[in-house]
């Protein structure tokens, strides 16, 4: 992690580099509270004055964040989570992917009758049952995601009697040969109910990226049904779009990547 250099006095931005080197080696993690401003300055034997233009740089730059209030501090600010559309790939690699280390709760398993945009998402008669999982997603042990899975009950008889705490995806290759082929998934924002929030650990009515996605197999058919809810403030969506023939002959490029980041709730 990297911060450019402000407009600081020397003796700030010591302070600065030392804060950012900790953070970089692990020595501060994500989600740490830092000492007071009284605590900090006593340690380093500098000014409250100093030790505070050094954390608004940092704030500044995104790696702190301050709250204000008696229960308030300075925290580390947690790494967000890239979810690249152009990859078909579970929560758990995702995570390894990026450095962080993924685990779950799961919170129930059963089956249940296909409502009708399960069914008609999966390609089913209405009432099919399915096989019915809903997960907490944890980065580093903090939740990021809640997701509600569906899947039809006859292609993966005997799922339930699986462990499902870790990737479904690489559970549903290693019993079933099946792998994703291609993934439609739309995305929107939308606030935290109560439950919600107190499951991600976010006020209510903060935002929320609700992702559902349909699987298809190799074969084009459709085996899983997903309804996620992201933590916006913990997630960078990212698109990569490749140019068409034409476009590259003409401008040269080799395609784009766009990056939406979600706004989240001060």
């Amino acid at each position: 992690m990297t911060v450019p250099d402000n407009a600081i006095g020397p003796a700030a931005e010591d302070i600065r580099r030392q804060l950012l080197d900790e953070i970089n080696r692990g020595q501060l993690r994500p989600g740490e509270r830092l000492g007071a401003e009284r605590d900090l300055a006593r340690t380093m034997g500098v000014s409250r004055s100093t030790v505070r233009q050094a954390l608004a740089t940092l704030e500044s730059a995104g790696v702190v964040r301050r709250v204000p209030g008696r229960g308030g501090g300075t925290f580390v600010r947690q790494q967000k989570v890239e979810r690249d559309l152009s990859q078909v790939v579970g929560v758990p690699a995702l995570l390894r992917q990026q450095g962080m280390t993924a685990g779950s709760r799961v919170v129930s398993t059963g089956l249940a009758a296909a409502d009708e945009e399960t069914a008609a998402a999966l390609g089913l008669p209405g009432g099919t049952y399915v096989i019915d999982v809903v997960r907490i997603r944890l980065a580093d042990g903090t939740p990021i995601s809640l997701e509600h899975v569906r899947l039809p009950a006859q292609m993966f008889p005997g799922l339930l009697d699986l462990p499902l705490g870790g990737s479904l995806y690489e559970l549903l290759e290693k019993h079933y040969r099946t792998v994703p082929g291609e993934a439609l998934e739309h995305i929107e924002v939308r606030a935290a109910d109560e439950d919600e929030a107190s499951i991600l650990g976010v006020d209510s009515g903060a935002a929320l990226l609700s992702i559902t996605r349909t699987t298809k197999n190799a074969d084009g058919r459709a085996f899983e049904f997903s309804s996620d809810l992201f933590r916006a403030d913990r997630t960078v969506i990212t698109v990569r779009t490749p140019a068409s023939v034409r476009e590259q002959d003409g401008a040269g490029e080799h395609g784009r990547v766009v990056q939406t980041r979600p706004r989240s709730r001060r």
